[in-house]
């Protein structure tokens, strides 16, 4: 709605100047001839610069700063070029008519540029601050599934995170979602992630921001997670997320991605093939004569020629490891008193 207004008085602006140049013009045949396409052909080069400032999608600097600081670099800027067109036009109108353009299109521009960038830049007066203080670096792009699971949270907590954590408006309006949901268990996830949520801002040691990031009719065209990577890029920042496919996409994107899954593989301990371990049989597997247990951490073990001894606790040793961002697998065999 405020680019809106601003485009609007631009356009009264322009029409005023120009309109006012054509009817006052006594000098060039073609305006006294033709008065209205001179009008109109005058307009279309002045909205050249709306054309400009709508191919602009930056993102944005204190409202009231930005206006200050573009009318002030504007009013400067053709100030400087008036005095250049001065000196290059010999034709009084035409100088005229050049100086008026100038004048209105330079502080336009200069006023919508910094309103596309003011979390790029923020100014105070009457000092500038070049760089926006917030803790860390690349800020964190939560995802709707790293809210819901919540271990984001307990990352917060270890301090082992600084950087600023952003939501964007329509991952919290899917969260509403969920959370309104007619089916009892999406809705008990939905209110989970609202309170996580809620936690990680009541949180002193992290900045937590949400982001508007609606692009009216655009966003009927895009799924979610094509949104969030397009913050992810807009703000230079990383995904957070558990989802296997997102993180898929956002590589082939160029976005980079904190999954959160991997952080939970990293940190689980280290089995290297030749090592040994104990644990209990709870099933057989899906391959003839293999039993599958599981470690303390949820890491699923499968033991070749262990499926007769379901239920019961057997030493194996580790024969290979497969770890993707799904999870981890541990395949082994049994311990061979004998062989070793």
């Amino acid at each position: 709605m405020l680019f809106i207004i601003i485009r609007a008085v631009y356009l009264i602006v322009c029409a005023g100047a120009v309109g006012t140049w054509v009817a006052t013009n006594e000098h060039h045949e073609l305006v006294i001839k033709y008065p209205l396409l001179s009008f109109v052909v005058l307009m279309l080069i002045t909205q050249t610069a709306t054309l400009l400032d709508v191919g602009m999608r930056r993102f944005s600097l204190p409202v009231i700063s930005a206006i200050y600081f573009g009318l002030l670099v504007g009013w400067l800027l053709s100030n400087l070029l008036n005095q250049v067109l001065d000196l290059a036009l010999t034709d009084t109108d035409y100088a005229n008519l050049a100086k008026i353009l100038t004048s209105v299109t330079i502080p336009y521009l200069c006023v919508t540029w910094l309103l596309h960038t003011r979390d790029d830049f923020r100014f105070i007066i009457p000092y500038v601050e070049f760089s926006k203080k917030v803790k860390g670096g690349r800020p964190f792009i939560l995802d709707t599934s790293a809210i819901i699971d919540g271990r984001i949270a307990d990352m917060v907590e270890t301090n082992v995170l600084d950087s600023e954590l952003v939501v964007p408006t329509f991952v919290l309006k899917e969260l509403q979602n969920i959370a309104d949901s007619k089916e009892k268990l999406r809705r008990n996830r939905g209110r989970r992630g609202l309170d996580i949520l809620a936690k990680l801002q009541a949180n002193e040691n992290i900045d937590v921001r949400m982001h508007d990031a609606e692009n009216g009719e655009d966003e009927k065209n895009q799924s979610i997670d094509q949104r969030l990577l397009e913050v992810a890029i807009q703000l230079g920042g990383r995904v957070v997320t558990n989802d296997f496919n997102l993180n898929k996409v956002a590589s082939v994107q160029g976005v980079s991605v904190v999954n959160l899954n991997d952080v939970a593989n990293a940190l689980k301990p280290r089995y290297l093939p030749g090592e040994r371990m104990q644990i209990k049989v709870i099933k057989e597997g899906e391959s003839p004569g293999q039993g599958v247990g599981y470690l303390d951490d949820g890491t699923m073990v499968v033991c070749e020629a262990a499926s007769g001894l379901v239920g019961t606790d057997a030493e194996i040793i580790v024969t290979s490891v497969l770890q993707n961002s799904a999870g981890r697998m541990i395949f082994g065999k049994l311990w061979d008193h004998n062989e070793h």
